[in-house]
Formats: structure tokens, sequence, C-alpha cells
């Protein structure tokens, strides 16, 4: 009898002990994410704050007009383009000239451009400014220059801009106008087939009919082993849909910006896939559009390290969504 009592004993302990060992794993797992999981900083007042060319080579400022749900476009803005742009002088003209000549062409005064300079040292906010009133001679409000006063990352500044946006439609684009402008009438004409149905709806660049060309093999060995790293891990952890989600010209409708960039955590260059995330879980209708794309120098990713940050921050954003650390519901 005694042997069958403490032999039950005995049993009873290494089941204590393995609860016990699973609920300690849990519990770490749940604060070493929470650890590292983003919360995005909200916006000091200056940066609440936009400046434009105005009459006679004169600057002005204004106030940023927030997003909110059931709000319309403003001043009859159909489309506004948000460029993220760090230390850009050397590369954002031709990107912008190249949205210029077919904003002009297409949308006549129905557009504007956003920059929103994320705390840059070589002056991309004058120069932009000057660029508008003496090279492209903008009218007043077409291109305007926001400026955060401290670095957030290009998903930070993509999530300030869109969030201020007065058009119907959003557009964030790299400054480096690696991504054909013109292009973007083929994400207009995607996203439109969505909204006859009064779906929020997303339409982005996809580069990833351009595999087998140059453009990406004449890239560096290294370049491409962690770029096809990258895709590796974003298919396990869930994004199996879309095959480029990280080129940076991604088209968004009014609705599909309020269902999504208030709840977007990572300002990092992952961000791309928390967006598509979101989308997933809001059932915000994707397509992938394949578009132009060449590459161009003066990236500003530190290729080894913002790689082992975007592996590092792929893994807490799936996480922190399955633990309930990160939610789609409440705004952040």
């Amino acid at each position: 009898m005694w042997d069958t009592f403490w032999s039950r004993v005995r049993e009873l302990s290494v089941s204590t002990v393995l609860v016990t060992f699973a609920v300690a794993i849990a519990c770490s797992l749940y604060l070493i994410v929470l650890l590292l999981s983003h919360s995005p900083r909200k916006p000091f007042d200056e940066e609440l704050i936009f400046k434009t060319n105005g009459p006679r080579g004169h600057i002005v400022s204004g106030k940023l007009d927030p997003v909110t749900k059931g709000s319309s476009n403003k001043d009859g803005i159909e489309l506004s383009v948000v460029v993220p742009s760090y230390n850009e002088i050397g590369r954002i003209l031709v990107g912008l000239t190249d949205a210029v000549t077919f904003l002009q062409e297409h949308l006549e005064d129905k557009w504007e451009i956003l920059v929103v300079d994320d705390g840059s040292s070589d002056g991309t906010s004058k120069y932009c400014l000057d660029l508008a009133a003496n090279h492209f001679k903008l009218k007043p409000g077409q291109l305007r220059v926001v400026k955060l006063t401290q670095n957030r990352g290009k998903g930070g500044a993509v999530r300030h801009g869109l969030l201020h946006m007065r058009g119907k439609y959003g557009l964030f684009a790299d400054a480096d106008g690696a991504s054909r402008f013109s292009d973007v009438a083929k994400l207009l004409d995607s996203i439109k087939k969505h909204e006859e149905k009064g779906h929020a709806a997303m339409a982005i660049g996809s580069r990833a009919h351009m595999v087998n060309t140059d453009a990406v093999v004449k890239r560096s060995f290294i370049r491409n082993l962690l770029m096809y790293g990258l895709h590796t891990l974003v298919f396990i952890f869930g994004i199996r849909s879309i095959k480029d989600t990280q080129c940076g010209f991604k088209l968004f409708n009014r609705s599909a910006t309020v269902q999504i960039f208030p709840y977007l955590h990572t300002e990092g260059w992952i961000f791309d896939v928390e967006i598509l995330i979101l989308a997933l879980r809001k059932k915000v209708p994707v397509e992938e559009v394949a578009i132009s794309w060449h590459e161009v120098d003066g990236s500003k990713m530190d290729l080894a390290r913002d790689s082992i940050n975007m592996a590092k921050d792929l893994v807490i954003i799936r996480m922190a969504y399955l633990l309930g650390i990160y939610s789609d519901k409440v705004e952040c």
C-alpha cells in the first residue's frame, strides 16, 4: 500500500514540475516579447506643422489635419503621395521629377506630395521646398514638407504621412525613385475594382516578376542571400499570398488607411510586413501588381545590422499578435 502511495506522489510531483516548467517558459516568452515589442511615439507639436512654398518665394506653414474614420478627402485631392526621406538631397530630385511629371499630366491639381523628413541633417526639407518653388514651380500646398524632430525610421515616417494625408488615396513611394511612378495608374485601377463593392482596399507594387532579371541577379551574393532568408521567414510567419512584401510602392484607399495605420506598431524597416498582417487580420483586400523597378545606389540600410533587426522584429511582430500584446482593435 505504501509503495503505491509513494509512487502516486512521485507521479504527481513529476506532473507538477512539468506544469510549473511549462508555465515558467510561457511567462518568460511573454515577458521577452513584451520587452522587445514596439510602441510608436506620439508626434511632437512641431511635427504636426507642415511647410510649403508660398507666394513671392516665401515659405508658409500650416497645421496637418488627421485622417479619421468617416472623413473624406480634402481640398479635392484625389491622390496623396507620401515620400519618407532621410538625408536624401543626393537622390530625391529624380523621384520627385518622375512623380510631378505624371501627376501634372494625369491629375491636374488633384494631387499632393507630402515629404516626411525623418530627422535629416543634410537640409532635405529646405531642398525640397526650394525644388517646389524654383524648379517645379508648384502651387502652394502641392508639395508639403513635414520634418520629424527625431528620426523614427521609415515605418514611422510613412505612418505619420499617411495619417495626415488629404487625398482619397494615399501612396507611399521611396525617395530614390526606384519604382517607375507612372505604374501608380495600375495600382489605382486595381484598387478601384474592390471599391465598387464598398471595401477598404490596398494595391501594392511587386518586383517578384523580376527575380531572374539583371536588376536582381547582379546584386551581391550576400544581398540576395539575405533577401531570400527574409522571404523565407515572412512565409513561415504567415504572409504566404504576397510574393514581395518589401517594395516601397504601396497604395491605400482612405478606408484602408484608417483601418491599418493607427494600429501600426513597427517603425523600422520591417513595417511593411506588419501592414500586411493587419490587412489580413482586418480582411482588407490586397492585390499585388507588377511594376517596373531598378536598383538605386545610396540606400540608408546597413545590410548586416538591419537584416538582423528585421528578422528579430518580424518574430516579435508575429508573437506579439499571437500573445495579445499587439492589438488591432485599440489605437496605439
